[in-house]
């Protein structure tokens, strides 16, 4: 008489399957949160009246338009917009800092155009 054996399911390879899947769906889920954007209130100062409000400098460095506005150019006036929060926590800046590692401040500060020889 033969007899059979009844292989048992490998459980160590289905908890490092489960563990790899895990930490796949982890990454993508919580990286992109540096592209999603975050309501941002600040003081702007009004560069220009239009017909569809003010429009404003941030100190972030965007244009802002302010809706239902009857400031004058050189105003300071409070406006809530959207921003990638990338910009405000620093990620793009250390993302290029590390894709361009041999470009300094230096480097940065120098303009002009020249010719390579």
């Amino acid at each position: 008489m033969q007899q059979t054996k009844i292989a048992k399911t490998p459980q160590l390879k289905f908890l490092v399957i489960v563990a790899v899947a895990t930490s796949v769906i982890l990454v993508f889920t919580i990286a992109p949160w540096n592209i999603l954007p975050e309501l941002v209130t600040e003081e702007v100062s009004v560069i220009a009246v239009t017909d569809y409000g003010c429009v404003g400098e941030s100190s972030l460095g965007r244009s802002v338009v302010v809706s239902n506005c009857d400031a004058s150019v050189g105003d300071i006036v409070s406006a809530t917009f959207y921003i990638p929060a990338g910009e405000i926590n620093g990620y793009l800046e250390e993302l290029e800092r590390r894709q361009n590692p041999m470009v300094d401040a230096w480097d940065k500060s120098v303009s002009g155009k020249a010719f390579s020889p």
